[in-house]
């Protein structure tokens, strides 16, 4: 039986271990927290700022593309100052955009705060997984689900709190203001708690680097070796992500579509598959963590990417509004552990520092939420969604067929 750590066989894992363990947990909740609160202001963001719906739509879309055009900086940026501060710079710097995205003046001016919200939330997502695995080896045993838990929890508590200070007519500044404060105070604490050393500790990798201009360029040009010469294990998680992305993105995408235009469901009714398939993906994470040391990354992910799939051909099979936000919630039972299991596999690849096999299979992993909703919109148009949606239940499919990329190899 496959399995990540031998918990019985574990040493207890430290008091720095435990304190770098909440640190992580505090900036996952930093990063699930702050654009969640801005999602609930976007309608008062297009009526100030006079926006068509096609120019509020092109303004948010300057997120993820600040995200891929700067994301793959992480990788050096983890390098040369550590994934702790990396993360940890990313959530103070995070904090006062914010606040900023209240007081644009005009479309550009909000469209370039989206970009700089896109970067750091890469880089911060790389550097705070890159963190995570680092604890994770120091406690022997899977934790990185339970992290991804806390960002769930806290995007879920984001836009509540998004709609409670909308719904209250408090000004959007002055609410993400207090956000930006409480998100930078956060980051500054979680810095004091987050493990010391070379990222290469807990793998049992010295410090021999050449110093210097010399030696930086002597490491890029080891690190992008490394990577070529880890190319298809790679390519493979960033496969498995890519899926992952295009499941865990169609509740939010088409969920609400799906269910008002193919099956009669009313606005309320409409938006419970999103709301279904974000609370059992919670669920998932919050047990992921000893399925996984139960059955092994592999099993795990394959289970999950079939369950996936059954998950969304429930929906489209069965012509009923509550068959179809069951559907959803087996969904993102589903794809729970794919992020995380995918991720902490990706800074354990052989040869490759941790912080650039995470950033890489991150960043391509993006491409799934960018690529996969306008191909389904345009077999939507072509056929009907109800056809276009069984794209979503083979990417679960594929998922479990790329299941074994997660195995460790020989040398991690």
């Amino acid at each position: 039986m496959e399995s990540q750590r031998r918990v019985d066989e574990e040493a207890p894992p430290g008091r720095a271990a435990v304190r770098a363990r909440a640190a992580v947990f505090a900036l996952f909740a930093v990063n699930g927290y702050a654009y969640t609160n801005v999602v609930p202001w976007l309608p008062v963001v297009k009526q100030d700022l006079e926006l068509s719906n096609a120019a509020l739509g092109a303004a948010i879309a300057a997120m993820p593309t600040g995200a891929l055009a700067t994301g793959m900086l992480a990788g050096p940026l983890i390098a040369r100052f550590g994934s702790g501060r990396v993360a940890a710079a990313a959530g103070v710097l995070t904090a006062p955009l914010l606040p900023l995205a209240a007081a644009a003046p005009g479309w550009w001016a909000f469209a370039l705060v989206l970009f700089g919200l896109g970067s750091l939330d890469a880089w911060m997502d790389a550097a705070m997984n890159t963190h995570g695995l680092r604890v994770q080896r120091r406690y022997g045993r899977s934790i990185i689900n339970a992290f991804h838990a806390a960002w769930s929890l806290a995007a879920v508590a984001g836009g509540l709190t998004g709609a409670s200070m909308a719904g209250a007519g408090l000004g959007m500044g002055t609410h993400l203001t207090v956000v930006a404060v409480l998100l930078a105070g956060a980051s500054l604490v979680a810095a004091r708690g987050l493990l010391p050393g070379p990222e290469g500790t807990e793998r049992g990798e010295g410090e021999a680097e050449p110093a210097g201009e010399g030696g930086a360029r002597e490491r890029l040009r080891a690190a992008a070796g490394a990577l070529r010469g880890a190319a298809l294990p790679l390519l493979a998680l960033s496969a498995l992500l890519m899926g992952a992305s295009a499941v865990e993105d169609s509740a939010a995408t088409w969920g609400a579509v799906f269910l008002s235009g193919e099956r009669g469901a009313g606005a309320f009714l409409a938006a419970l598959p999103f709301v279904a398939c974000q609370g059992m993906m919670t669920v998932g994470r919050l047990t992921g963590d000893r399925v996984t040391d139960r059955f092994g990354a592999t099993t795990t992910v394959r289970a999950g990417g079939l369950v996936a799939a059954a998950g969304m051909a429930v929906a489209l099979l069965v012509p009923y509004p509550a068959a179809g936000v069951a559907g959803f919630g087996l969904l993102g039972l589903g794809v729970a552990t794919m992020f995380p299991l995918t991720l902490a596999a990706a800074g354990e690849v052989p040869g490759v520092r941790s912080g650039d096999g995470v950033t890489v299979v991150g960043w391509l992993g993006r491409l799934g939420f960018l690529a996969f909703p306008p191909m389904v919109g345009a077999l939507a148009d072509a056929w009907s969604l109800t056809a276009a949606l069984w794209a979503v239940a083979g990417a679960g499919v594929m998922c479990a067929v790329l299941a074994p990329a997660l195995r460790p190899r020989l040398g991690s």
